[in-house]
């Protein structure tokens, strides 16, 4: 049964920086490149960063340069390092495993973890 539980969010204020963690469970996470999707009221989920199975990263133009992915094989866990944050990164956070289309692999979710960016 594959469980997804991310953690780390808050309310932070513009141009600070928070540490989101994904515990992931019942899958192969070592077989699996992982990705950080972000989601806002109304709109659909967008992946914003995602790491390879080798440990590859790429980023979604809109966090390039502020966000950094990375991975933990042993632990099981996807981290996702957040700083310079703006109000536009104010969404709820999930991780889920890819497909090699890029879209999650699965279609359970976490409940996700709140980012607010505000003064």
């Amino acid at each position: 049964q594959v469980q997804l539980v991310e953690s780390g969010g808050g309310l932070v204020q513009p141009g600070g920086s928070l540490r989101l963690s994904c515990a992931a469970s019942g899958f192969i996470f070592s077989g699996y490149a992982m990705g950080w999707f972000r989601q806002t009221p109304g709109k659909q989920r967008q992946l914003v960063a995602h790491i390879g199975k080798g440990g590859s990263t790429d980023y979604a133009d809109s966090v390039k340069g502020r966000f950094t992915i990375s991975r933990d094989n042993i632990k099981r866990t996807v981290l996702l390092q957040m700083s310079s944050l703006k109000p536009e990164d104010t969404a709820v956070y999930y991780c889920n495993a890819l497909s090699s289309d890029y879209e999650a692999r699965w279609d359970y979710w976490g409940q996700g973890t709140q980012v607010t960016v505000s003064s």
